[in-house]
Parts: structure tokens; C-alpha cells; sequence
């Protein structure tokens, strides 16, 4: 089995510096699971680790797609399967760094996404019923033909929800029933996970102190200049916080201050999330990041098996 290591946690939390320590250590790559950081010209409100921050260690998957293409978790899992194997085969340990959780559970946990096609009338017509009806009314519909999968989607999260159910329009199958099929192969990863979980008022502090600089740094120049190009809301890039409520003061509906607020609150409410998605799974290791004593305790069950 390929050893693999994940250092995961919410937003603000320290997994970058984390990571490029761990990387210096071990002789490791850093893989990114970051479903923003992905994007060509989103650096500052998507928090993209500057050249500085990366301190000479490889970063992969990082400023690579253009902010007006979609992209999927079964592309992530394909290019960081192949990376990986790069990786390994330079006797090398790849480090998978984010906070996306469907990114990272769908690579080590080795899932075989279905090759269904897209099917562009059913969802623009799914789209229409969110427009008409809205989410609420389509999540109905999910937890009724789908209820395990309505557990784990947002009801806010309309892509997620309109895959969702163009999956089971198109196939007849549930993304419960899918994602039961994708599991049959076992994983080749050995993968030592580590969650970092900081005391939630300083992660809260660090997450308002980050947006803070993000507005110093330009994050509203970058917003306007992006959407100057013709990006707007309903392109994927732009899910991200920071973006739509960049443009909502553009619009002139949220005044500068309340915009900053609502950056900070979305933040927050999204780091709850993202611990409640990592937490649901044991293999984590769960560390202060402030803590050195208890991450050098945990990292002494981790035995580098260089090939």
C-alpha cells in the first residue's frame, strides 16, 4: 500500500505550516484539498498559501483551473491519484492538505465515481424548479427518493442537490446506491490522518483576523476585478465566501462594513461545518495545532516507510 499522509482541519486552523514542517521532515509533497484553491486568480479570499508560506516545498494542485470552469471531486480524485503515484515513485511521501472533506474521504477512501454523463436538459430543468420553487421543495424531493444522501448535502448546497437528483433521474440509481458501488475496490493507501482542531474562540479570532487582512491585502479589488471579467454567482469559483458578498456590496445591497461582517460570520458558521464532517471519522488523529508537545506525541505512531 501507498503510504500517504492528510493533514486536515477547518478553515484558519494552521494546516499549511503544518504541513510544510511535516513535508521538511519527512521528505514529503504537499497536495492541496482546497475546492477554491484550485482556481487561477482567487488568491486572496481563497486564502492560497503565498511562495513564502510554501518555504521551498512542493505544492501541488494549487492555481490551476480557470475561474470560468467547473470542476468536480471525481477530477480531484483523478489528478491527486496520479500525482501521488509521482510522488511515491520518487521514494517521496505525498501530504494531502485541506479542508474539503469530500475531497479528501473521496481519495483515501478510494472511491470509483460512475461514469454517467452529464445530462444538460434534466439539469437545467432541475435549476429552473430551485429558481421556481426553491431548495427547500428539491430537498424535500432528495430526502424522499435519497434520505442518506440528504443527511450529508446542505440544503443550501444547490449544485450538490441538483447532481444529486439528476443522478437518480438519469441512472434510477441513488448517490446512496452510486457511492455503495464505488466502495467495492479496497483503498491503496496507508494514510496517517491528522485533524487539527483548535480551541474554537482562537480559531474564531483567527478566522476574524484573516478576514481583516484579506481586506488589506485587496480582497475587494480582486472581487471587482474578477467580476469585471463576466464571473458571477453562479459560477462554481465564486461559491467560495468572500466572493458573493464582495458582490453583493457591489451590487449596492450590503454596506462595506456589513459585507466584512457577514465575510466573518460565513466563515465561522463554515469552520463549524467542516470539524463536524471530519469528526464523523475515527481514523483522525485529533491535535491542537498550538499544542507542539501533543502534535510531536501523535506523529510518534507515524513510521515512514521510505521505498
Amino acid at each position: 500500500m501507498k503510504q500517504i499522509m492528510v493533514v486536515a482541519g477547518p478553515t484558519a486552523s494552521g494546516k499549511t505550516g503544518l504541513a510544510v514542517r511535516l513535508a521538511k521532515q519527512y521528505n514529503g509533497e504537499v497536495i492541496s484539498a482546497d475546492s477554491i484553491q484550485i482556481y487561477k486568480e482567487l488568491n486572496i479570499a481563497s486564502a492560497k498559501p503565498t511562495v513564502e508560506e510554501m518555504q521551498g516545498v512542493p505544492h501541488h494542485m494549487l492555481d490551476f483551473v480557470s475561474p470560468f470552469d467547473s470542476f468536480s471531486v471525481a477530477d480531484y480524485v483523478k489528478m491527486a491519484r496520479e500525482i501521488i503515484d509521482d510522488i511515491t515513485s520518487r521514494g517521496r511521501l505525498p501530504i494531502i492538505a485541506g479542508g474539503t472533506g469530500l475531497y479528501i474521504s473521496s481519495l483515501v477512501d478510494h472511491i470509483e465515481f460512475a461514469d454517467a454523463a452529464p445530462d444538460v436538459t434534466v439539469r437545467e430543468r432541475l435549476f429552473e424548479a430551485v429558481k421556481t420553487q426553491g431548495t427547500e421543495a428539491l430537498y424535500d424531493r432528495l430526502k424522499s427518493v435519497d434520505p442518506e444522501a440528504a443527511k450529508n448535502i446542505h440544503p443550501n448546497n444547490t449544485k450538490r442537490l441538483v447532481r444529486a437528483l439528476e443522478i437518480y433521474e438519469t441512472t434510477g440509481m441513488t448517490l446512496t446506491e452510486q457511492n455503495e458501488k464505488s466502495r467495492q475496490n479496497p483503498s491503496p493507501y496507508d494514510a496517517f490522518m491528522l485533524l487539527l482542531c483548535p480551541p474554537r474562540e482562537l480559531l474564531y479570532e483567527r478566522i476574524n483576523k484573516r478576514v481583516d487582512a484579506m481586506v488589506e491585502e485587496g480582497l475587494f479589488t480582486e472581487a471587482k476585478e474578477l467580476r469585471e471579467r463576466g464571473l458571477t454567482c453562479e459560477h462554481q469559483s465564486m461559491q467560495g465566501i468572500g466572493y458573493k458578498e464582495v458582490f453583493a456590496y457591489l451590487d449596492g445591497t450590503m454596506s462595506r462594513e456589513d459585507c466584512i461582517t457577514s465575510i466573518k460570520t460565513a466563515t465561522r458558521h463554515y469552520a463549524k461545518r467542516q470539524l463536524t464532517w471530519f469528526r464523523r471519522d475515527a481514523r483522525y488523529h485529533v491535535v491542537n495545532p498550538l499544542d507542539a508537545d501533543a502534535v510531536e506525541s501523535v506523529m510518534e505512531g507515524f513510521t515512514w516507510k521510505k521505498a
